[in-house]
């Protein structure tokens, strides 16, 4: 079975892959995490993570898919010469690129939002400064699928994870319904970014 390649970056979210990764694994699909270089990738919350590979060295034969998480400064990135290399690589080569938050701000520099419909987790002044995004495609939806694109803004994150594994035709269990059986509790209440649950 072929690979989803997970780009991280630094100050990556991780929350906003917590669902994804935990239906990757579900679904038994090998997964493999991609750097910008060899150095250990701090997130957000203070998760490190070692990568598997760099940018370089992934062999893009080897996955079908690609997952991206938000970040605190997406745009710290903007002069990334070789990860934008990278994605317009990897847009040829594989059947679902699923992104969250503020990282379709990194599709959408090399153009692979250009005529689709998209959801973008950062606000629209900043869409608008950034001079990458179409206004006319962005859309409200917590989640959007348009081929073999699928964005989302953060506090989607099951939802999309939910997505990103029926795209790949994995077998996994309802995230949501997941998460209340395991906390007892009989359903979850959204603030924010977060879920939290309630007893009734």
């Amino acid at each position: 079975m072929k690979k989803t390649a997970v780009l991280l970056y630094p100050q990556f979210s991780e929350y906003e892959l917590s669902a994804a990764l935990s239906i990757l694994m579900q679904g038994e699909k090998p997964v493999i995490i991609v750097g910008l270089n060899h150095h250990p990738i701090r997130g957000e919350a203070g998760l490190t993570v070692l990568p598997d590979v760099t940018i370089e060295e992934l062999n893009v034969e080897e996955i079908d898919s690609l997952l991206l998480t938000g970040c605190m400064d997406i745009f710290a990135l903007k002069d990334e010469v070789k990860l934008f290399e990278f994605l317009s690589l990897l847009e040829k080569k594989v059947s679902v690129i699923a992104s969250i938050s503020s990282s379709p701000f990194l599709l959408a520099k090399v153009g692979l939002l250009k005529g689709k419909k998209y959801t973008v987790g950062i606000t629209e002044e900043a869409r608008i400064l950034s001079g990458v995004f179409e206004s006319d495609n962005y859309s409200d939806e917590l989640v959007v699928q348009d081929g073999k694109l699928i964005t989302a803004r953060g506090r989607g994150f099951i939802r999309f994870g939910k997505m990103l594994g029926e795209a790949l035709n994995l077998s996994f269990e309802a995230m949501v319904s997941g998460i209340e059986k395991e906390l007892g509790v009989s359903k979850l209440f959204l603030y924010g970014e977060h879920y939290f649950p309630i007893n009734s």
